[in-house]
């Protein structure tokens, strides 16, 4: 089983995890920018955290045999904070990086008039750099929330297809999936999704345009979820071409639009010398 997760903040995360992933199947993954647990309070701790996603982060990875790419944005919880607000001039500098596949983590937290602003300022940024757009729906409010972001999206512009609607859950896949966007679930040990309900929502859905991520940020978290929903999907009857498409092809197919996946640094890189999808990935 081959794994790519599209959405783990491996800053949280020990080279144990990476060992483990890399043991389970994972050979890529998509680092999202997010809050760190605490405010920051000035732009440079965001220079110094982008600068991590970029440059430590992937080296850290390719001890291991991961592909490792980030998005980088300013995010939801933050761009409440006024101090925060010259992050978004900061951006372009990193948008144009090559490791960068998408912009994000952006979309809403709590609804506001400040994450209004960033949330269609940054999708901006997304079509000035021909980028695809990772959005995080609220935890509060999801059905609203969610609503609310497919029509900001709307608004802005943006293809539908280089946009993901992420930590869905069984209220709000329909409205996204009617929308054409992609379609992100986040898979938990307590809370957002589990494995048996991902399986239920794939039966009821289909497997099109679905990315499935462990996410694994500093709280109660499981980064080898992603290889534990594959094993989920097979055990209920989903074929070995379904998982494949879920874990692997999906997200490379959806970060492939940024023209910066690279998965060369994937180990080992016979395993998939053949697939078309690996050798078309990178240019």
């Amino acid at each position: 089983m081959r794994i790519f997760d599209p959405h783990i903040h491996m800053s949280s995360r020990t080279t144990g995890d990476y060992a483990a992933m890399h043991d389970a199947g994972v050979r890529a993954l998509v680092e999202p920018a997010f809050w760190l647990g605490q405010p920051r309070t000035n732009v440079g701790s965001f220079t110094d955290y982008f600068d991590a996603l970029v440059g430590w982060e992937p080296f850290r990875a390719s001890q291991y045999g991961i592909a490792h790419h980030c998005t980088i944005a300013l995010n939801p919880k933050e761009a409440n904070d006024p101090r925060c607000a010259p992050v978004l001039d900061l951006l372009p500098r990193y948008l144009e990086k090559d490791g960068v596949v998408a912009v994000g983590e952006i979309g809403y937290d709590s609804m506001t008039a400040e994450e209004d602003k960033a949330f269609a300022a940054q999708l901006a940024l997304a079509i000035d750099h021909d980028l695809p757009a990772l959005v995080h729906t609220p935890h509060r409010d999801k059905a609203a929330g969610t609503e609310r972001s497919i029509a900001v999206v709307r608004e802005s512009g943006i293809a539908p297809g280089r946009v993901v609607l992420d930590h869905l859950n069984e209220v709000t896949v329909a409205m996204v999936k009617d929308s054409g966007s992609w379609l992100g679930f986040s898979i938990y040990p307590d809370t957002k999704m589990d494995e048996e309900r991902m399986v239920a929502i794939l039966r009821e859905y289909g497997t099109e345009k679905v990315l499935v991520n462990s996410a694994a940020d500093w709280g109660k978290s499981d980064p080898l979820k992603t290889r534990k929903t594959g094993d989920a999907m097979l055990a209920a009857g989903f074929s070995e071409d379904d998982v494949d498409l879920v874990l692997w092809r999906n997200p490379v197919e959806f970060y492939g639009q940024s023209g910066r996946l690279d998965l060369e640094s994937a180990t080992p890189a016979a395993e998939f010398a053949g697939n078309s999808i690996l050798r078309g990935a990178r240019k």
